[in-house]
């Protein structure tokens, strides 16, 4: 074995391993929470869902992040994705809701499994994680209209600078929720009664104005 001063030098096949083991593993988490019916009674109301994501990627420029989308602002990100994206294929989302269904707890925890089936493997696709539509609308509570604006370049923030203005606001630093929770469709500010195993310390601050 090599020696260089007094020191034993470590035999060259160890050195593949030893930069392997100290390369941490890149992940993308992504969950879909917290169901709540909206301006309930009202007959503009809608459910929206708690986007909770957590990554040590290197593609995002907060590594956690906490946001409220509706279904209606998911079928925008769709459509807009796949234009972007061209002829590669953009998942699919969960279908609309019949006239009859209104918001039972059955429908919306389905569309909530589907909607996270979405983000998941979208995700999961390098074409469609370049895309700074998708960064805004998971990592900023900016409306379509300011998510547009801003990757047109015509907002006040450029799309780095909007996510981590976000961040910074303490809306985007959450925990997520207990995985084995029990999922109940919540009513507005009644939602942290409503789901067991979660407290308002977990929320994600909703002030965007009704789409």
């Amino acid at each position: 074995m090599d020696r260089r001063g007094d020191k034993e030098m470590m035999p060259l096949d160890c050195w593949p391993k030893i930069m392997l083991a100290n390369q941490e593993e890149e992940f993308i988490t992504v969950r879909v929470q917290d169901p709540r019916i909206q301006n309930e009674g009202s007959w503009n109301s809608y459910v929206d869902y708690k986007i909770f994501l957590h990554t040590n990627s290197k593609a995002f420029t907060a590594k956690t992040s906490c946001v409220r989308r509706r279904y209606r602002e998911f079928v925008w990100l769709r459509k807009l994705l796949q234009k972007n994206a061209g002829l590669v294929p953009v998942p699919e989302l969960p279908g609309k809701a019949p006239f009859f269904v209104g918001s039972s707890d059955e429908f919306v925890e389905k569309r909530r499994q589907g909607l996270q089936q979405f983000l998941e493997e979208t995700l999961q696709n390098m074409v469609l994680l370049s895309d700074s539509r998708l960064h805004l609308f998971l990592q900023s509570q900016l409306s379509l209209a300011e998510i547009e604006a801003c990757v047109q370049g015509q907002g006040p923030l450029t799309v780095s600078d909007a996510v981590f203005s976000y961040a910074m606001s303490n809306q985007g630093w959450v925990q997520e929720e207990d995985p084995h929770s029990t999922i109940q469709l919540a009513r507005g500010d009644d939602a942290s009664r409503n789901i067991k195993g979660k407290t308002d310390s977990q929320d994600c601050l909703d002030q965007r104005e009704p789409i």
